[in-house]
């Protein structure tokens, strides 16, 4: 049985800190659909099970000012964790994006209830693929478990932002691009040779009106490629979200500054 001290309260609140800044982001259940009492409810019994790792005392002898500054980095260091989980997510929107934008079905925009916007075809399709993936391959309680192991990791008041911290996080950020380059890649190519083939044709046939002659074979084979490359793209999504529980395991090890 769990004493209910001031010790064990304290580390309660700790670590139901970092537990709501990562289900603040944290894919799925940061959807505008999830209620906030259910993230507020998840996050309080995370912090039931995990809170017995927590060494006792851990915000004995501080000041106001140190309480708050160690429970603002409680917040932050959730944040980071689901930021770094959404990324793969960031990427796929992009991606999304680029190929509606190449093929002409960025507008109009269709709703994605995942996120409460506006996005293209394309994206919402990929949002909901990379979100099958994310819970198909049981994604959620790992990264569950690698928030578990962070404590053991980067314990309460221990964290920092080192240099390698910063780089792997504009590591990160970079790589949002390129995945997104490379799932679109494929269309971009094709919507490239499209535009050059009617390019030529305008030039030989200066009646044709290229414009109108050209959208409905840019829309056609863009379909055609993106329906044909849509496995592929399951793969490396499903490949890019495999590694988020051993990243974020990783910053964890590197945002640790102090014994």
């Amino acid at each position: 049985m769990i004493p209910l001290t001031s010790e064990w309260l304290a580390g309660w609140v700790m670590v139901f800190l970092r537990a709501s800044g990562l289900l603040m982001v944290f894919p799925v259940f940061s959807a505008p659909s999830v209620p906030v009492p259910i993230r507020v409810a998840l996050g309080a019994l995370l912090a039931f099970l995990v809170s017995p790792m927590v060494p006792g005392g851990v915000a004995s002898g501080m000041d106001m000012a140190g309480l708050i500054g160690l429970m603002a980095a409680e917040v932050g260091i959730g944040l980071l964790f689901g930021f770094v989980c959404r990324m793969v997510f960031y990427a796929v929107e992009m991606a999304g994006a680029i190929i509606g934008a190449e093929i002409g079905l960025s507008l109009p925009p269709s709703y994605n209830p995942l996120t409460n916007s506006q996005a293209s075809v394309p994206g919402t399709m990929l949002n909901y693929l990379a979100t099958m993936l994310w819970l198909v391959l049981d994604l959620h309680h790992w990264m569950l478990v690698g928030f578990q192991r962070s404590f053991a990791l980067l314990p309460v008041g221990t964290a920092g932002l080192p240099e390698a911290v910063l780089g792997e996080v504009l590591r990160w950020a970079g790589l949002v691009f390129v995945i997104a380059l490379q799932m679109a890649a494929p269309v971009m190519a094709v919507s490239f040779i499209i535009s050059l083939v009617f390019a030529v044709l305008g030039r030989a046939v200066s009646q044709m009106n290229v414009f109108t002659e050209s959208f409905a074979v840019r829309l056609f084979s863009g379909l055609v490629v993106f329906g044909l490359g849509f496995q592929l793209m399951s793969h490396q999504i499903g490949n890019y979200l495999g590694r988020l529980p051993e990243d974020v395991v990783r910053i964890a090890a590197l945002m640790r500054v102090r014994p």
